[in-house]
């Protein structure tokens, strides 16, 4: 492998490549025709459809003359982070042909692209993982999982009184976009969708089937939605959210009036939500699995602008990071009399040793630090985990898309 090495470059994939993108997509994912056709695409319609994704990413590849071999995608996004809106890339396009796999083309190729993401100020990247073990290996780790559930027709909550109604659209309405941008700036982890995100959002999805079901309250706003289809007596949700309790009940009105149509309401979650408690009859059959991974790209950038909770004590990190060799070191974190956080070099104050992959799932609040202590994942005082538990936020992620 040397030797073709040798004979091999990495340089940026431009538009003029896109079918070699996809082609290489399909493969490694082993995405059919038959699948294509499954989700509402035409012949040719999807990748015309991945054209502008291939235009608005960093796509990165390892090329044998003019071969494309090897790829990755950064996916150009917004999430909000504990009420904070951050520049986010997302990870996608992922792939090697199995004659050039095991020869550390992925490994170089994510060490450039992490180097792209930080010059562009992306200073947190998620993904989804096709292997948990690889991409911890390079630094991401989980930061929210994915409930299903199935209700039985007879475990549907019974009706109650709301003061608003529901209306049925289409999925792309402009109360629906209004919707979920109103829920997006409320929850932390969730992406702020532009129109390139809805529609990767749809992407493996026949949207003509969907639905849109919307909670408007007494004075006509729009305080929540379910995305769902109905097929073989069963009501899909796709994805339900909502803003207060009142659209919650409301919603669960209107799926419980279809009472006399489905056996089944099968859906999906995206956050501890405690499902089983808003139910009468709480015996239902749930799933739970990590679904994202995020990293940190650049733990200095990424701490200063950090939302923490409140002022704390002074501490500072012994970090380590598999990849981005910037985030191995010592990274002191303090406040100052205005209560503006300052990240430095030197070692203030109590010392937290952990990894990048851990100090992410930490200040994405997917895991508390006294757990991650309890598990040897990072090494801290007492005194300390009690600081970076008051000053990290409590609420887990939200996050419903794909890419």
């Amino acid at each position: 492998m040397a030797d073709q090495r040798a004979n091999l470059e990495i340089r940026p994939v431009t538009i003029e490549y896109l079918e070699q993108f996809n082609d290489l997509l399909r493969y490694v994912f082993q995405v059919t025709d038959q699948e294509v056709s499954d989700s509402g695409y035409e012949e040719g319609e999807l990748e015309r459809a991945k054209r502008p994704v291939l235009e608005k990413s960093d796509v990165i590849g390892w090329f044998n003359g003019d071969e494309l071999i090897s790829q990755l995608a950064i996916y150009p996004c917004e999430v909000n982070i504990h009420g904070k809106i951050f520049k986010m890339a997302g990870l996608t396009g992922v792939g090697t042909y199995p004659e050039y796999a095991g020869h550390g083309l992925m490994h170089d190729l994510v060490k450039v692209g992490l180097d792209q993401m930080r010059q562009n100020k992306q200073w947190i990247s998620y993904l989804y993982p096709y292997s948990i073990p690889f991409y911890r290996k390079k630094g991401w780790e989980i930061m929210s999982d994915h409930l299903t559930y199935d209700i039985r027709d007879s475990q549907l909550p019974k009706q109650q009184p709301v003061n608003g109604h529901v209306e049925r659209l289409d999925i792309d309405d402009a109360d629906v976009i209004m919707m979920y941008d109103k829920f997006a700036l409320r929850n932390h982890g969730a992406m702020i969708r532009n129109e390139l995100n809805w529609d990767e959002y749809w992407r493996w999805e026949n949207e003509e089937e969907r639905i849109a079901g919307v909670y408007y309250d007494e004075n006509e706003e729009p305080t929540g939605y379910v995305l769902y289809w109905i097929a073989n007596e069963v009501f899909h949700i796709k994805e339900m959210i909502y803003l207060n309790q009142e659209a919650r009940i409301g919603l669960w009105n209107f799926i419980g009036a279809h009472y006399s149509m489905v056996d089944h309401v099968k859906g999906n979650l995206y956050q501890d939500e405690p499902i089983t408690f808003l139910l009468d009859d709480g015996d239902i059959e749930q799933t739970i699995k990590p679904y994202f991974m995020a990293r940190i790209v650049d733990a200095k950038e990424f701490l200063q602008a950090y939302p923490f909770e409140t002022d704390g004590q002074a501490f500072h990190i012994e970090l380590t990071d598999p990849l981005a060799e910037w985030n191995n070191g010592t990274f002191g974190v303090y406040w100052d009399e205005q209560g503006k956080v300052h990240v430095t070099s030197r070692p203030v104050g109590e010392k937290v040793v952990c990894d990048i992959q851990t100090l992410t799932t930490m200040l994405m609040s997917y895991r508390r630090p006294s757990y991650l202590a309890k598990i040897e994942r990072l090494q801290a005082t007492k005194q300390t985990l009690k600081n970076l538990e008051n000053i990290i936020p409590v609420e887990q992620p939200y996050f419903s898309d794909y890419f």
